[in-house]
């Protein structure tokens, strides 16, 4: 035990005191994200929405990411990551208060997507910070330590989420949320401000920068991020639903169950890293595994109506989480040096915005007219298909590799 613990602090050694305060930043900040894991239960059970309409809210919701992220990937490089950054945890502060106001169809269409638009501006101007507060051989843990106050925070607030919904209401998750993402902006100026903060990894401006949307080989690695996270965010729409209709579990038992994720990720992601780290299988590789785990997880479900193999189901997802989302991260990195990094970054994150696009509606969609297993045999499907593609960038970035030498 003494020795996993000193392994599990050495993990952590040598990142700068401006990771440390972002990763405290994130961590305000994802504690109080709330409403996301609760969102398909809050339209369906507080608004009495239909399965279709929550799709399509949802849609609304992945346009307004999508959005979000392509806008917060060109301020980054106009402006710089500091404003975009605090702009959007102020603003969406103030949105998660107005939102909860909107109870119709088309306004929270409207108001949804302009709340997350607004949050996720802020995600590509995350990535070009972190890069920028990182030594080079640091950023995949850098990546990884971030990934943790994400998790640790959406671990605590599902858990919190459901206590309030069950003694206040769904009403009480919008003003947590406003008010968190209000108190990590005031962190960030008493912190980050570029008068007191240190960039370790300054970006080299390059002449004729390679625009990131003629680099098929990142655009291929992309597609198959986009595939991965329409799969991924089935665990915050669908099966929550799943949990609850098929299972009968109360929306507590729920939060626990999401909160099993976040408390994984928190004591075993940074170790595993540090020592994936040492092999020498490639970042793709990584990714590779961490997408088979997670399709795995969803296989699972098909094999035994015992609610045990929920949470083993849960454990083998966020160890693919674990694997394929630092090592995507730092890929993406690396290949943002043949260009702008907001750009490249936004790309990377609107790739994940395609996920809440289209998987959201269309887990809803095949479930209200297929049923849960003809679903989670689609979602396996979808796994296969993004396998290849990323067999392909591998094969691709080991060919670069010997015309550069």
């Amino acid at each position: 035990m003494i020795t996993m613990l000193r392994h599990y602090i050495n993990s952590f050694s040598g990142l700068s005191k401006e990771v440390w305060w972002l990763a405290l930043i994130t961590l305000i900040n994802r504690a109080g994200a709330m409403v996301i894991p609760f969102l398909s239960l809050y339209l369906t059970d507080n608004l009495n929405f239909s399965l279709e309409q929550v799709g399509w809210i949802m849609t609304s919701f992945g346009l307004g990411s999508f959005f979000g992220a392509w806008l917060g990937g060109k301020l980054s490089d106009k402006i710089g990551y500091y404003k975009v950054i605090l702009g959007s945890l102020f603003l969406t502060g103030a949105s998660f208060l107005i939102v909860q106001y909107f109870t119709s169809f088309w306004s929270i269409c409207i108001s949804f997507f302009v709340l997350i638009a607004i949050a996720d501006a802020a995600r590509p101007a995350f990535f070009v910070a972190l890069s920028a507060y990182s030594k080079p051989e640091n950023k995949t843990r850098s990546l990884t330590f971030i990934r943790l106050a994400i998790n640790l925070g959406f671990s605590a607030g599902p858990a919190i989420g459901g206590l309030i919904i069950a003694s206040i209401g769904y009403y009480g998750l919008f003003w947590v949320d406003g008010i968190t993402c209000i108190i990590a902006g005031l962190v960030m100026i008493q912190t980050l401000h570029p008068k007191k903060a240190k960039e370790l990894d300054k970006e080299i401006v390059i002449e004729n920068p390679t625009p990131a949307y003629r680099d098929t080989t990142y655009i291929i690695f992309l597609i198959s991020l986009a595939l991965f996270g329409f799969i991924f965010v089935q665990y915050f729409s669908t099966i929550p639903l799943y949990y609850k209709e098929i299972h009968q579990l109360s929306e507590e038992k729920i939060g626990l169950l999401l909160a099993l994720n976040g408390a994984l990720i928190f004591f075993f992601e940074m170790p595993l890293i540090a020592y994936l780290e040492k092999t020498k299988i490639s970042k793709t590789g990584h990714v590779i595994s961490g997408f088979i785990l997670t399709g795995i997880s969803f296989i699972l479900l098909l094999v035994t109506p015992w609610a045990g193999i929920l949470i083993i189901g849960m454990i083998i997802a966020t160890l693919g989480e674990m694997v394929a989302f630092p090592f995507g991260n730092a890929f993406a990195l690396d290949r943002a040096k043949k260009g702008r990094q907001g750009a490249y970054m936004g790309l990377y994150s609107m790739s994940f915005s395609l996920a809440h696009i289209f998987g959201h509606n269309s887990g809803m969609q095949f479930i209200d007219n297929f049923g849960y297993n003809n679903t989670w045999i689609f979602m396996t499907s979808i796994m296969v298909l993004g396998t290849f593609l990323l067999v392909l960038v591998k094969l691709r970035v080991r060919k670069e590799s010997i015309t550069n030498i």
